[in-house]
């Protein structure tokens, strides 16, 4: 008898479930292995994370991490050390989750003292912070901008002007200051005092005030004066060949002329002071003198005269001196002539001023006219 078709449908499907069991074996053997390896590597990926505190220029944050040490940390957060900058703990020290990291940046500040400029770098990120660092003394100080400002990576100029003593001499008193002034004339106005007209002070007014300073002000009362002066002439010499060698004789008479100048008169705490020329303008002018100087060359000899005792009489008259003028101031000269008797033989000019040779000559020419009588004392000494 054959199998119903029923019997054979039952054995065609337990046939086929027992060659689907090893492929389905086969797809979860690799499934078991996948999650085995999963859960092995989050617990190593566990053990790595570490849970970190970033402080960078106070703005903290926690941040998650599988850095080992500071340098890895910040070169993951990409955080680039400058010569001022620091970071605490120090690079290359370890990590552990739950540690924190503290960066500063430096920041550079132009800073003027009292007066005197340099440049710090300071890692604190306000003005207060800044000043304290570099140990400047702020208590009663100006400055340029508030203590609570925060100061930029790039960087911020701050003026500082401490507070010092000043002492103002004025009117006979000493007034004493505590000031942050930037100028001499601002803490003079602190002190209630004032520069009035041409007041000023024995420093600049606009100069900076040192602390222990002694600034005297000084009160002026001033004025103007005109005075009218002498201007005095020039001299001009010009070649005259129509005297004789060594004459000089004066053409024309110097003047003086007139100056108006304007002094400035002051007076400075009740003592007056030496007076200021300020501008002066001629009003006269100077006449020049003018001098004819001879260049003609004069005869030595007179005839019949050579032979006497020239020296003799000019030492017995004036000591041999040509420039000699006696005491009534009317004869001068070796020979001492008057100036009439002079002009007559054509001397020109004072006989004192004309040369020993051409006073010897003159002489020879009165001789000729008068004899020895011009010389009544004296002109023995002609002959011997």
């Amino acid at each position: 008898m054959s199998p119903s078709p029923s019997s054979h449908r039952a054995a065609r499907g337990r046939r086929r479930r027992r060659a689907e069991r090893p492929e389905a074996l086969r797809r979860l053997v690799p499934r078991a292995l996948v999650v085995a390896f999963l859960a092995g590597g989050t617990t190593a990926f566990i053990a790595h994370d570490k849970a970190i505190r970033l402080d960078v220029d106070g703005t903290p944050r926690t941040l998650h991490t599988f850095a080992d040490d500071v340098d890895d940390l910040l070169a993951d957060e990409q955080l680039d050390l400058g010569d001022h900058d620091i970071v605490a703990p120090g690079p290359g020290a370890d990590l552990a989750s739950g540690d924190e990291v503290v960066v500063r940046h430096g920041r550079p500040v132009a800073l003027t003292v009292d007066g005197r400029r340099r440049t710090v770098w300071t890692t604190e990120n306000t003005v207060a912070g800044a000043l304290r660092e570099v140990g400047v003394r702020s208590e009663g100080a100006y400055l340029s901008t508030s203590r609570a400002r925060r100061i930029a990576r790039h960087g911020m100029e701050l003026a500082v002007r401490t507070e010092r003593s000043v002492v103002f001499i004025a009117d006979g008193r000493a007034y004493r200051v505590r000031t942050n002034a930037a100028t001499v004339r601002e803490a003079l106005a602190e002190a209630g005092l004032a520069l009035r007209g041409q007041d000023t002070t024995s420093v600049p007014p606009d100069s900076f005030p040192r602390e222990g300073q002694t600034v005297s002000v000084l009160r002026i009362t001033g004025s103007k004066e005109v005075r009218e002066e002498p201007v005095p002439f020039r001299t001009v010499k010009r070649i005259d060949p129509g005297l004789p060698v060594g004459t000089e004789s004066v053409v024309q008479q110097g003047r003086p002329g007139v100056r108006r100048v304007t002094y400035r008169l002051r007076t400075v705490n009740g003592v007056k002071q030496k007076p200021k020329r300020l501008h002066s303008v001629v009003v006269h002018p100077p006449r020049p003198q003018i001098v004819h100087i001879g260049t003609q060359a004069l005869p030595t000899s007179v005839r019949g005269t050579d032979h006497l005792a020239w020296e003799e009489l000019a030492q017995c008259e004036a000591g041999g001196r040509p420039d000699a003028v006696d005491s009534s101031g009317l004869y001068g000269g070796l020979y001492q002539f008057d100036v009439g008797t002079w002009h007559a033989l054509g001397g020109s000019g004072r006989p004192q001023d004309a040369t020993a040779q051409e006073q010897t000559f003159r002489a020879k020419k009165l001789y000729v006219r008068r004899g020895a009588s011009p010389w009544p004392v004296c002109g023995r000494k002609l002959h011997g």
